[in-house]
């Protein structure tokens, strides 16, 4: 996707996007989207994006940034409130700490969607993500046929898993999705069997810091925390790839996290451990997808969690309320297409990266 300039004000919290303000005319669309942050590659693609769509609709769109402060997001929706506008959208902080904020729009008589984090209220018409539990299911089905193609799947899987944080839900359901997927496509089991043993996966981890499935030949040997980002991925895990130097995998929340990751594998000097991404999707790990028979760490998959899609569907339900319907119309979620992007079709979705 062609990167857009986005332009600030208000000491860089507050952006104006669109068509120009004297431009506009009396029925014009408003839309507030409240952006917790536009610290990552993601989040300034999303606002890139719904700029974009806003743009081609003619609509004014008013973006207000909160910089991860529950505080401010509530005072960014306060202000669309206060402005009337007609459709706001969210990407909250916290899905409980916005249920105030979003039960006041709605009071105000403005439909709300939520674009990539949900909110706990029940007010929003719906919240557009991407299908994390599928993506992450779908990426660990693609990893195991990467391990049978190359005649590995005898030697069984020992990966380290480095995670978002703590209790986040997404984080959660994209390594629910890769235990699946692995002991799905390992076992041959049912889908519904896959998605028990994930749970009991999610229990060891929680109980012991480690997992094993036997059945499976899928064993974890720690789970680190890497706050999303590249730095704090190679921080996560460089001590356990360093005490268990016959790992053959590591597991990722996203992308930035397994970047990370790699430079310490470098740093410990370990060769032929597969990179297996749940999520996101950036086109940096989709370069490195196609490269993956020459690389000394083949980066297998990554899960797409497109910003673009998730823009696209939440202008398609904001265009839909515009022209008459319902807010209860909507189901609570709408999810965009699962696909587990790996090198053979990489170029058909290469696009819907960020």
């Amino acid at each position: 996707m062609k990167k857009r300039r986005l332009l600030a004000a208000v000491m860089g919290a507050v952006m104006v996007l669109g068509c120009g303000m004297t431009a506009m005319a009396e029925d014009t669309v408003k839309v507030g989207f409240a952006l917790k942050t536009l610290n990552g590659p993601y989040f300034v693609a999303l606002a890139d994006s719904v700029e974009k769509l806003c743009q081609e609709k003619g609509w004014e769109l008013t973006t207000l940034i909160a910089d991860e402060d529950i505080t401010k997001e509530a005072e960014n929706m306060e202000t669309f409130i206060a402005q009337g506008m007609d459709i706001v959208f969210l990407n909250s902080i916290d899905p409980d700490a916005c249920i105030p904020s979003v039960d006041a729009v709605a009071e105000a008589g403005i439909p709300l969607i939520n674009l990539d984090s949900d909110t706990n209220s029940e007010t929003h018409v719906t919240t557009v993500y991407s299908n994390n539990l599928q993506n992450g299911r779908l990426s660990g089905l693609a990893y195991v046929e990467w391990l049978k193609a190359q005649g590995r799947e005898d030697e069984g899987i020992t990966a380290v898993l480095v995670s978002g944080a703590k209790g986040n839900i997404a984080g959660y359901e994209r390594r629910g999705g890769l235990f699946a997927g692995i002991v799905e496509g390992m076992t041959g089991c049912t889908e519904e069997e896959a998605w028990a043993a994930r749970d009991d996966i999610e229990n060891q981890l929680i109980d012991k810091g480690t997992a094993e499935y036997a059945d499976a030949n899928f064993k974890i040997v720690g789970q680190g925390w890497g706050a999303w980002t590249v730095d704090d991925g190679l921080v996560a895990v460089e001590d356990f790839i360093t005490a268990n130097p016959d790992i053959n995998c590591v597991l990722g929340e996203n992308d930035q996290m397994l970047f990370g990751a790699m430079t310490a594998l470098e740093n410990a000097g370990l060769e032929g451990v597969a990179l297996v991404a749940a999520a996101d999707g950036a086109k940096e790990a989709f370069d490195l997808i196609k490269e993956n028979d020459t690389a000394v760490n083949p980066y297998i998959v990554s899960g797409l969690n497109s910003p673009s899609l998730v823009a696209e569907g939440g202008i398609d339900v904001a265009s839909q309320i515009i022209d008459g319907a319902s807010w209860d119309s909507f189901d609570k979620i709408t999810m965009t297409v699962a696909v587990g992007v790996t090198k053979d079709i990489v170029d058909e979705w290469y696009d819907y990266g960020f």
